[in-house]
């Protein structure tokens, strides 16, 4: 099979799939949908929010299309009709394609039954010559590749002539296929990528948090603001608590801060100049505008502000779990990992150009320390340094630049680190961190960022040794990034099985009768005097029955008690991570359950 032919396949397949969707949620919006060196893609702007179960309902109305054979028909407009056809359609993004083919040029489009689609083409004669079509994966992306559009919801997928053509064309060429990104020399590389693919929708945080009961989304509340729900509350207060303890224990102070403030606050902070686009539109209070807060740094201004600063008070460490509210576009709207309206564990520290090195340092450290409490373990950091346009003297940046290659170089970083030329934000250079869960996948994490920006705009200062006030240097960080988007990690990487120390149900007491359920209650309060998080399946059934319950809702130990057990004032221990442990005292029990929660065994 020339390269030709399977582009022109997999171009085709783009437009089934299209036409595909269509039948499925005749309110999409269409962009483009082009082969790629290895497949295909399109682009499509809808209400429906895709999850990875979609793909098979889609796939099969893609060959259900493909089996009837229909012919891809061309046909030319001229520039008017052609524009009069899209409005009909009700495509606005075709219209802006329309608008970038030249004067002169030939506007054609493609038919395939009821579908029709503004293509320069080719395509092949006929659906049935496309063959094998395997959708892979859902993914987001800006219209025209610009943040400023909106997000589009990209269905990746990959087509040949038959079944056999994608494992013949590697044997036969051996060469590295790529499949977004990925590259494969061998087809067991592929097989397992393709398994890491399975792993991770089993995984969905989205899917996960329905099926346990940990949070939802409400169409009457609105898009992208979370409910959560009490189990789900619960492990978010777990890890505030150890959040805030940590933060004490390392020379944190903690800020509340309003969810709301004057316009005046934002045209300081030049968000209004600069992040319109992504704030709620204004209230009005006393003929006054207020906005609801998109980030908290200007809030954590005014409380330095609020009196004269002394060189002795700093460094400064502040640290608060400030809810925000940011406009995003309804496509790019995503379980937990984007959302409206978030708890970011926002700090910013404050210190005199002598202390930064030495606090950039702390922040690294104590981000990495956050991190593997968690499980995490391989944690790569990405140094982004100044961009053509950005604020601040050179020689303020090459500071900056420098203390943070200094943290990195003394937490042993050095090696693994990735440096981003230009990569930093205008008013600053910057260090983040990225962790691979448990399947492998990379996510964007902690942040640790100069700004040479606010204080300038705030005309901050502190009154130095000498008498004279001083600028004070500026580092804005957050460790989870968000509380929504860090549970949602949270939820993908231990697969909703959360370790002993968060989860909210730690033991489920199971009677194998009725005739244990008065020894069940007491051993359950028991434990609940020690501290543990239990319950007891009080419904009837089968031991096997109750058994398969707690393993559906990710228990971490299951304690069974039968008629032996009741008699010893025992149970019998099933922990998820080992397996069976035997019969065992409350107080051994508890012993090896308590370890596990102070050593954050995951």
């Amino acid at each position: 099979m020339s390269d030709i032919a399977l582009e022109t396949i997999r171009h085709s397949a783009a437009h089934v799939m299209a036409a595909a969707v269509k039948q499925l949620y005749p309110d999409a919006k269409f962009d483009i949908g082009p082969a790629t060196e290895n497949g295909f893609y399109y682009d499509f702007d809808m209400e429906h929010r895709l999850l990875p179960e979609d793909l098979k309902a889609i796939e099969k109305a893609m060959k259900k299309i493909i089996g009837r054979k229909l012919p891809f028909e061309r046909f030319e407009l001229p520039r008017a009709e052609a524009v009069k056809l899209i409005e009909e359609m009700e495509q606005p993004y075709k219209l802006e394609r329309l608008a970038d083919i030249p004067d002169e040029a030939v506007i054609s489009f493609y038919k395939t039954g009821d579908f029709v689609d503004l293509c320069r083409g080719p395509h092949v004669e006929h659906s049935g010559q496309i063959g094998a079509v395997k959708l892979q994966s859902i993914a987001g992306s800006y219209f025209r590749g610009d943040e400023k559009n909106p997000m589009l919801q990209r269905i990746y997928g990959t087509a040949f002539a038959t079944e056999e053509d994608l494992k013949n064309y590697i044997q036969q060429n051996k060469m590295l296929q790529r499949v977004y990104g990925t590259a494969f020399a061998t087809e067991e590389e592929l097989q397992a990528y393709l398994k890491m693919l399975e792993e991770a929708a089993k995984r969905d945080h989205r899917k996960l948090g329905q099926e346990l009961d940990l949070f939802s989304f409400s169409e009457n509340v609105g898009p992208g603001l979370v409910l959560w729900h009490p189990k789900g509350a619960f492990i978010r207060n777990t890890f505030e608590t150890f959040w805030k303890q940590e933060h004490y224990k390392n020379g944190y102070q903690l800020l509340y801060t309003p969810h709301i403030g004057q316009s005046i606050l934002w045209e300081t902070s030049g968000h209004l100049s600069f992040y319109k686009e992504g704030m709620y539109a204004p209230m009005q209070i006393d003929e006054k505008d207020y906005f609801v807060k998109p980030m908290n740094c200007p809030f954590h201004i005014e409380v330095y502000q609020s009196r004269l600063r002394s060189y002795r008070e700093l460094p400064l460490r502040w640290a608060e779990l400030g809810t925000v509210y940011r406009y995003e576009k309804s496509g790019s709207l995503h379980g937990l990992l984007r959302v409206r309206g978030f708890t970011q564990d926002d700090s910013h520290i404050i210190c005199t150009p002598e202390q930064v090195e030495d606090e950039i340092a702390e922040v690294l450290r104590f981000s990495l320390y956050i991190w593997k409490s968690f499980g995490f373990t391989e944690i790569k950091p990405y140094l982004s340094t100044r961009p053509a346009k950005a604020v601040g003297e050179p020689e303020r940046w090459e500071k900056a630049l420098v203390s943070l290659e200094n943290a990195v170089k003394k937490l042993g970083l050095s090696d693994i680190c990735e440096v981003d030329e230009g990569g930093g934000a205008f008013y600053g250079p910057k260090i983040d961190l990225k962790v691979k869960d448990a399947i492998g996948r990379e996510w964007q994490t902690a942040t640790i960022q100069f700004d040479f920006n606010l204080p300038e705009r705030f005309d901050m200062t502190y009154v130095g040794e000498d008498g004279k006030k001083h600028r004070p240097y500026m580092v804005h960080r957050a460790l989870m990034g968000s509380l929504e988007r860090f549970f949602g990690i949270l939820i993908e990487q231990y697969a909703g099985a959360f370790p002993l120390w968060l989860a909210p149900e730690q033991a489920r007491i199971l009677p194998v009768s009725d005739k244990q359920l008065d020894a069940a209650k007491k051993v359950c309060s028991e434990l609940r005097a020690k501290g543990f998080r239990v319950e007891v399946e009080c419904q009837a059934g089968s031991l096997g029955a109750k058994i398969k319950d707690a393993r559906k809702d990710r228990i971490p130990y299951m304690l069974v008690i039968g008629e032996k057990e009741a008699g010893n004032g025992t149970v019998t221990a099933r922990n998820r991570r080992e397996g069976e442990l035997g019969e065992m005292s409350i107080e051994e029990l508890a012993e090896k359950m308590q370890f596990e929660v102070e050593n954050k065994i995951v």
